[in-house]
């Protein structure tokens, strides 16, 4: 395996990027403390501040009480994910202009490769990026950059030159930089391996960086120990390609519709994006899955239920069995609980040409003729917006954006606002 003798990845982390797209979008929030929240009513928690908020001790995914506890002029402002889909898409292209982006890790994250001739001033291609992207939207989306032999150390880098930095981690000085770093600095590490580590008596870094790379697989309990090794000594060792799992779309509902039955329509719209991205990307599931997180005054609860399928990818079959979910959910979650959020998720995917025949229904025709009316739906939505045809009534709730909220991991396609 080959080991850079200069920085060879770059990696981009853009501060407080849903906040900043408000403080540009709307002058009168610059150089406030803003907390963006999911709907105008019924929110109950931040989910992502501004850099003003942040020095006031506010963090994402903060309580709204709390939040004011910390600081009590805070604006919070309603997310609107379109306005971030279309500034992280800007970005992207102005980032292209100085180096190809490698791979988008999150919405406000991206790693990029630089050319040999790039490796010997990286700092002036962080320079160059940041100079691009000041000409675009001035001082108010400002980004972090760090420089290392991998993904995982650059990554690293970018995080000690949080948050508007643009910081080098060379080869040669890598090694004596980490062992002053703590365990849960490293990417990778979560509480699970660090649970690990310490019971064989790996205490800090500088234990860890003496370890050999069978030590670590026995510690990581397989061959991701051995890619750990390679990564924090500095190999350019490539991240594993990943495999899609599931698709499926969660929403925290309004004070207004947290009852089961105004629940269930709200889960259908959620289902019908899902199962049009699904069928976007060329996938079938043969397993649905419906969740709530429920909460009451004498305690929250959580209630999910699958369903098997044999590979549906029309809207009709995976409908009807949402439905099936529904009359349990019905049975066995407690009306009088007032129904928070809720989630549907498809999983276990197969490709769409790839069909699995169930031989006790034996349906093939009638999976077929389903598909092919789900053909001519995605046909129509793609020519005429989302809503000309959808299978069931299709009212959105208090908020809107069913389906095409907030992500920091999956980037929204301009169809899903439709």
């Amino acid at each position: 395996m080959r080991k850079p003798i200069r920085p060879e990845r770059l990696y981009l982390d853009f501060d407080g990027f849903f906040a900043s797209c408000e403080q540009f979008r709307h002058p009168h929030l610059r150089g406030k403390p803003v907390g963006v929240i999911p709907m105008k009513t019924g929110s109950s928690c931040v989910i992502a501040c501004s850099r003003e908020a942040k020095a006031m001790g506010v963090k994402n995914v903060m309580p709204i009480n709390e939040v004011y506890k910390k600081c009590p002029d805070i604006v919070l402002w309603p997310q609107d994910p379109d306005l971030y889909r279309r500034a992280h898409n800007e970005m992207i292209s102005e980032i292209n202009m100085v180096v190809p982006v490698d791979a988008v890790k999150s919405i406000d994250e991206m790693t990029c490769r630089l050319d040999p001739s790039q490796q010997f001033n990286p700092l002036a291609v962080g320079k160059e990026i940041k100079r691009r992207l000041y000409k675009v939207v001035g001082p108010w989306i400002e980004c972090s950059i760090g420089y290392g032999a991998n993904r995982l150390l650059a990554k690293m880098a970018c995080k000690d030159s949080k948050p508007t930095g643009n910081l080098v981690w060379a080869p040669e000085d890598t090694f004596n930089i980490l062992i002053n770093k703590r365990l849960d600095d490293v990417p990778g590490i979560a509480a699970g391996i660090k649970k690990r580590l310490f019971a064989a008596r790996i205490w800090d870094m500088e234990a860890l960086m003496n370890l050999t790379p069978n030590q670590l697989r026995g510690i990581w309990g397989g061959v991701s120990g051995i890619r750990m090794w390679h990564a924090l000594h500095g190999y350019d060792i490539q991240a594993e390609p990943t495999k899609r799992g599931m698709y499926g779309h969660s929403r925290i509902l309004p004070p207004s519709h947290r009852t089961l039955e105004q629940a269930r329509p709200i889960s259908r719209m959620l289902l019908i994006k899902a199962i049009r991205r699904m069928r976007r990307d060329n996938w079938r599931a043969n397993r649905l899955t419906l969740g709530m997180y429920c909460i009451s005054s004498y305690g929250d609860c959580g209630w999910s239920k699958s369903i098997n399928m044999a590979g549906y990818a029309d809207y009709v079959g995976i409908l009807e069995r949402v439905e099936d979910l529904w009359r349990v959910a019905r049975q066995e979650v407690d009306p009088r609980l007032s129904v928070f959020r809720v989630d549907v998720n498809l999983s276990e995917l197969k490709p769409i040409d790839v069909r699995q025949l169930d031989m006790i229904e034996d349906d093939d025709a009638k999976r077929r003729e389903l598909e092919g009316l789900s053909d001519a739906l995605d046909h129509l939505t793609r020519k005429y917006g989302a809503t000309v045809v959808t299978p069931g009534l299709w009212v959105p709730p208090p908020g809107d954006h069913a389906g095409a909220k907030i992500s920091y991991t999956r980037i929204p396609r301009r169809e899903d606002f439709n």
